[in-house]
């Protein structure tokens, strides 16, 4: 080992402890993920294709592994290693559970191991709200919000608008079960106060003409929403769960997503309209076009935001969260993780 090195320590990192980094720190947060779009945009990142083991016996579920590198100012290597079992749902856990292994820059040794669906959540609400912002100028502030499934990225993803400055009129829900439908709107009127009217819709597409903001996070495979008509109005559409649209709304939209090689694939709404139509010409560009100011949104058209979620995007805030809870002086280092760090023994 060169003198200079300095040797590996190993960390493993709870929940508890990723949640209390990140907690009340929002536009921090958002500014980070910023940062690691521009990053990618300039090249200086790996973000090879993400990886699905799937399973015969279990065809809803997959586990996801997203491998990345992020230079930069934060410098770091990683893996997140992310599953999504559906049934979970129906258990009252959770859909997703994941671990983030970061590596370090200079030696390669793994650094620790963090529980990842926090940052996971995260990362996908900041890139959602950072999406907002900058699709949403040039255009009416969207005073409408609806939900289009209502799980843990949605709570966050409200959290994160809210935190960075969004107030609403109106908030709808919708939801294949009426309990969670009905769970979320308790939140988000505990969340917004009087000053928001909310209203769970039975029907999707009353949902959708009544909001000028459309957060879909919803578990679903396939497309199930067809007629561009329900987007007459021209909303601003945050597609987080990437398989909900037709190719036919698709079409009548400007699409922007986070990178065209990752949306464009497995089965995405963009995959299937590309499959249908042989090209990628209904691709506007990506969100750091637009942070770059390559690319304005139209005002004429939905605009629609497909982000397929970067690994790097991970690593950039688990590198924060690790150097936070180090700063702090609370790294929970596994003592003898490295067993042998002589090359001869």
């Amino acid at each position: 080992m060169p003198p200079s090195t300095t040797a590996p320590s190993f960390a493993v990192i709870s929940g508890g402890q990723v949640h209390r980094a990140l907690e009340g720190r929002h536009r921090e947060v958002v500014g980070i993920v910023e940062a690691a779009y521009r990053v990618h945009g300039a090249g200086d990142t790996v973000n090879p294709p993400s990886y699905f083991l799937r399973f015969a016996d279990r065809p809803s579920s997959r586990i996801i592994a997203l491998p990345a590198s992020v230079g930069g100012d934060t410098r770091v290597d990683g893996i997140k290693w992310i599953s999504s079992f559906p049934e979970n749902v129906a258990a009252g856990l959770p859909r997703a559970s994941a671990v983030l292994i970061l590596n370090d820059h200079d030696t390669g040794y793994p650094l620790a191991c963090l529980e990842s669906s926090i940052i996971s959540a995260t990362r996908t609400a900041a890139s959602a709200a950072l999406a907002a912002d900058r699709l949403s100028r040039g255009r009416e502030r969207p005073r409408r919000i609806g939900f289009f499934g209502v799980g843990l990225i949605a709570r966050y993803i409200h959290d994160y608008l809210a935190a960075t400055g969004w107030t609403f009129d109106e908030a709808g829900v919708h939801d294949l079960s009426a309990e969670h439908a009905g769970g979320f709107a308790d939140y988000l009127g505990r969340a917004t106060g009087e000053g928001t009217a909310i209203t769970v819709h039975e029907r999707a597409e009353d949902l959708v003409r009544s909001s000028d903001l459309l957060v879909f996070a919803t578990t679903s495979g396939a497309p199930h929403v067809s007629d561009p008509a329900w987007f007459a109005h021209h909303p601003l559409v945050l597609h987080i769960s990437l398989r909900d649209l037709s190719p036919e709304v698709v079409l009548a939209s400007a699409n922007v997503v986070d990178d065209v090689e990752h949306c464009l694939k497995a089965g995405t709404s963009l995959h299937l309209t590309e499959q249908a139509v042989g090209h990628r010409d209904f691709v506007d560009g990506t969100l750091d076009d637009v942070l770059t100011g390559r690319l304005t949104p139209p005002t004429d058209r939905p605009v629609i935001f497909s982000p397929f979620g970067l690994g790097v995007l991970d690593l950039a805030v688990g590198k924060h969260v690790y150097d936070t809870v180090r700063a702090a002086g609370d790294l929970p280092i596994v003592e003898d993780f490295f067993h042998e760090l002589r090359r001869y023994g």
